[in-house]
């Protein structure tokens, strides 16, 4: 009950030919291809850039101010 035959999915192809048109489908299916070339190309891209974002800078901001023992930060008190 729950699949489709053959013919079912024959019907359904002819459907969309008959609506949309062999060369549109045709288009489509190019359009497809190069957005899965390009998504592909952008990860093996990002991989190849990963490992160089997770350095982190060993160089100090000048005008940070040194780290102070008696400074409170407002965020992390909470009233109860």
């Amino acid at each position: 009950m729950g699949s489709f035959s053959i013919w079912h999915w024959l019907i359904v192809l002819a459907i969309v030919v008959l609506i949309f048109g062999t060369k549109k489908l045709k288009n489509i299916g190019s359009d497809l291809g190069g957005a899965v070339k390009g998504f592909k190309d952008g990860m093996r891209d990002g991989a190849s850039d990963a490992p160089a974002a997770d350095v982190a800078p060993t160089a100090k901001v000048a005008n940070a101010p040194s780290p102070d023992k008696s400074a409170i930060d407002v965020e992390a008190k909470t009233r109860s």
